[in-house]
């Protein structure tokens, strides 16, 4: 496999020589107050005080601790604990037992600052934190769907008749879309996808990081961070941050497997996966993990038995025969392959070298709307077998994804000065076959393969942090990031373009071909202090500049209070953001496909640098911005329970959108001489046309008691457009709808506003039984005139007004049954029910207008999603650890 040379990094570790060095062994056990006995800890934290060597606990709490001479001090840090300080002054072996606080953090946290480590009862922002078991306890079996039903505020479901959107899954915090949520592996920034999705689903318009390329074996925790951070992270940061925090595990060996299906007998799934952990003498660690899935495709086709699309009634033998229209509507086949790595190896007690990175490969397979004996007649050219009637055909969509991502870096301390300096290449590339097809223009010698191009996008981004506490209070923390941006735009085959282009979709042509870079220098200054143990105060600015639109400034303000005895913590925060528009929005030109009013067309996509949109008065991308405001209180008032309660309320601007399809038959209009001269029907482009409003209120609560364990999350949102539309003078004229309410409410109501969250696990040793129940509030989707309004189909005209054709998709709760049996320590089973109720969106309902459902092709929704439309899925599970 190509590019493993990184781990040729790891090799001088191995290599490194140590001095002599005393050995002080020992065990760290602690109270479990649910298991009414002493345990040995897991991962407890041991540290040379004042220095940077250290080690944790193993399974059994055992560790080994080297240092250079005694005595020394030993620090014992572990969650839930009171920290405990032991002088050692021999060689020994220590019998360490750590005390209960009750009031402890349960989750330290990384992400929304740089400074000393909080958690999320103390910190001064929302942050979320979710383990890996947590997760596993889902009936989920890939990141972005855990994190879909564990946080509220994230979104991320399935696409289907997409294009290759079907195969990346848009994701976002708060229905912001996916460009406006920035995402960090290990606290660096990864690489965007190189799509930018422009098909008809939520998070249309909109760039975002590759969720499905982070492997899920990989990963220890996720922090998520539901507040603006632009000011300490740049760029993008505008709904929140995900923080993944990769595995450092060094000695255990894990597998994880699963294997299920729909309760219909398709979508069929199997995936496997094994980490290990390596030790590097006793200075380091190497954590490598990889894994293998493959998902079979489902379909939830609607059964018409008509097309009215084309006028064709349930008379037509063809249709008789085939009631779904041959239409296959669900999920795409799809194989991963993945290896990833984790490592750190400290150099002496003050510097450390590190890096992580991996490779992820997806293949996947869907198809494009079944071309019908009716829709593309049997010519003489069109293949099929001899002596048999022609019965149309189905293209099919295949993509081959690769994302790449490798950091290295150098973290040292000296004299309290904390350093760190790293280098990031990412990349994300997806190649485009489209087969089963043909080129009517090219007659008898079409091909049925084609190469219609692809994307790609890389990223090379260099990291300088130094901080230093001053005074025991003051916190300084300052440094840069240069990156380098490419986004590129490959050319497909002649067959894929020439004349119309392949039957679903055209390939991308010489002229829609891109090599664009750009470079961004950004610095900052964060400054944090704790006026007294309960009262803190942080402030962050930062400077972009980029090397195509200019400059930009943000800033961010956050405080803290809490009470003396530690219960309850009152914070808030106003901060400024902003988001670059992205290489794709800028550069990203094409031809598409469609079904609009009941006819097959041909939609180009104009660059945002091409002549025709200056003649159409639409100007050059410019950066979004945005206000944010939080205010909420967290508290742990009783042993076992706590909560958070957060208001929060974004305003942006300039809001970058692609644009509703714009469309003209007068040729003495602006648009429709473009057309006309571009042989197209339609044209889109990417435009800064909206300000929206988003606030909200989020609430998190969990208890334990015992062995039982109640979870509970909300998030309430309310969208809305602040202000007009900024239709160009040029279009405003001709009476032309930049951003019309069909595409409005992909921004608006295409997301449930409302999401509840509820969880119950109990704990019957060796049973562990998970329940979960997730309320998805309700979606609209906003109808346009298809050229149907007020028509008469034969049962009298269609309403005239766009809003009577509008369908709000009720709210619905899935259920989730979550059962793992340990067999022993080191073995466990587990029996998994996804929806256990079989619950479905509300079926579409046309009000007439037949172009909606595309003439009953689509029998669930779409264009808006609340969680897909696969029904109950049921899985078993093994584990083993070793």
């Amino acid at each position: 496999m190509r590019k493993f040379y990184f781990f040729l990094f790891l090799i001088p570790w191995v290599m490194m020589s140590f001095a002599q060095e005393v050995t002080i062994k020992g065990k760290v056990t602690g109270f479990d107050s649910f298991k009414s006995k002493q345990v040995p800890l897991i991962g407890v934290n041991i540290i040379v005080k004042n220095t940077t060597t250290g080690v944790s606990t193993n399974s059994e709490g055992i560790f080994t601790l080297k240092v250079n001479s005694l005595p020394v001090d030993v620090v014992f840090t572990y969650i839930g604990y009171k920290n405990k300080t032991i002088e050692v002054n021999t060689e020994t072996f220590l019998n360490v037992i750590l005390t209960e606080d009750i009031y402890a953090s349960e989750d330290v946290l990384v992400v929304g600052s740089r400074f000393r480590p909080r958690t999320s009862i103390t910190s001064a922002v929302p942050i979320d934190n979710i383990t890996l078991a947590e997760m596993r306890s889902t009936a989920q079996v890939s990141l972005d769907k855990m994190l879909h039903y564990l946080v509220p505020s994230f979104n991320s479901t399935q696409q289907t008749i997409s294009d290759a959107t079907a195969h990346f899954d848009p994701a976002d915090l708060r229905g912001l879309g996916p460009s406006r949520t920035l995402v960090l592996i290990n606290g660096k920034r990864k690489n965007p996808s190189a799509l930018v999705f422009i098909n008809d689903t939520p998070g249309k318009g909109d760039v975002g990081v590759d969720m499905n390329s982070i492997p899920l074996n990989a990963i220890k925790r996720v922090e998520v961070l539901r507040d603006g951070a632009s000011a300490i992270y740049g760029s993008d940061a505008i709904a929140g941050v995900i923080n993944i925090i990769l595995n450092d595990e060094s000695e255990i060996t894990t597998f994880n497997g699963y294997s299920g299906a729909t309760e219909q007998g398709d979508g069929f799934q199997i995936g496997g996966s094994i980490n290990k952990g390596f030790k590097l003498g006793n200075n380091g660690f190497l954590n490598i993990s990889t894994g293998y899935t493959n998902q079979k495709e489902t379909n939830r086709a609607g059964t018409p038995g008509k097309d009215d699309l084309f006028g064709v009634s349930s008379s037509n033998p063809w249709i008789q025969q085939n009631p779904s229209l041959g239409m296959r509507v669900g999920l795409p086949n799809m194989k991963v392959a993945n290896i990833y790595f984790n490592s750190e190896f400290n150099l002496n007690e003050f510097d450390k070298i590190y890096s992580f990175g991996g490779i992820v490969y997806r293949e996947g397979l869907s198809y494009a709307l079944y071309r019908t004996p009716y829709w593309i007649p049997d010519v003489f050219f069109i293949k099929h077998e001899k002596g048999s009637t022609y019965q149309g055909f189905q293209p099919t969509f295949e993509t081959s994804i690769t994302d790449e991502q490798f950091t290295t870096g150098f973290r040292s301390k000296k004299n309290g000065w904390n350093y760190d300096i790293s280098y990031t290449f990412g990349s994300n590339s997806v190649d485009y076959i489209v087969s089963n097809s043909i080129n009517l223009d090219l007659g008898e010698l079409s091909p049925t393969v084609f190469n219609p191009g692809g994307y790609g996008f890389k990223n090379h981004i260099l990291n300088f942090d130094v901080s230093k506490l001053f005074f025991d209070k003051l916190f300084v923390s300052a440094g840069s990031e240069f990156r380098l941006e490419n986004f590129l735009t490959i050319a497909g085959g002649e067959a894929s373009f020439k004349g119309a282009g392949v039957q679903s979709f055209p390939g991308l042509q010489p002229q829609n071909a891109v090599d664009a870079k750009r470079t961004n220098i950004g610095v900052y200054l964060d400054l944090g202090t704790d006026f007294t143990e309960d009262i803190f105060l942080g402030g962050a600015i930062r400077y972009e500049d980029y090397s195509d639109f200019g400059t930009n400034v943000t800033y961010k303000i956050n405080g803290r209070v809490k009470t003396k005895d530690d219960r309850f913590t009152f914070r808030g925060s106003i901060s400024s953001g902003f988001r670059a528009p992205s290489l794709h929005q800028i550069h990203l030109s094409n031809i598409q496909t469609l079904i609009s009013g009941g006819t097959v067309s041909n939609q180009g996509t104009f660059n945002n640098d091409s002549p025709v949109l200056r003649k159409l008065g639409v100007n050059k991308l410019k950066e979004e911005t945005s206000t944010n405001f939080t205010f909420g209180i967290a508290g742990k008032p009783i042993k076992g329970f706590s909560f958070s309660v957060d208001y929060f309320r974004i305003s942006l601007s300039d809001r970058i959108v692609y644009s509703s399809s714009i469309s003209s038959t007068d040729t003495t209009t602006t648009v429709g001489r473009i057309l006309r001269d571009n042989s197209i029907t339609s044209l889109k482009f990417f435009i800064n046309a909206v300000n929206t409003i988003t606030k909200g209120v989020d609430v998190v609560a969990s208890y334990k008691y015992g062995k039982l364990k109640l979870h509970t999350a909300v998030s309430i949102l309310d969208h809305s457009i602040d202000g007009k539309i900024n239709t160009p003078a040029v279009l405003a004229a001709d009476g032309l709808e930049i951003f019309d309410r069909k595409e409005q409410s992909r921004i608006l109501t295409a997301r449930p506003t409302e999401k509840v969250i509820l969880g119950l696990s109990y704990d019957f040793e060796p049973l562990t039984v998970n329940v979960s129940a997730t309320y998805f509030g309700e979606v609209t989707w906003q109808h346009v005139n298809n050229g149907l309004n007020g028509v008469d189909l034969g049962n009298g005209p269609l309403p005239t007004n766009d809003a009577d054709f509008d369908q709000t998709f009720s709210a619905k709760v899935l259920t989730d049954l979550n059962i793992n049996y340990k067999v022993n320590k080191n073995i466990s089973f587990g029996f998994i029910i996804n929806n256990v109720f079989n619950v479905y969106p509300d079926v579409i309902d046309t009000k007439g207008d037949f172009v909606t459902d595309l003439g009953g092709r689509f029998k669930y929704p779409w264009e808006v999603n609340q969680f897909g439309f696969n029904g109950r899925i049921i899985m078993g599970t093994f584990n083993f650890s070793l």
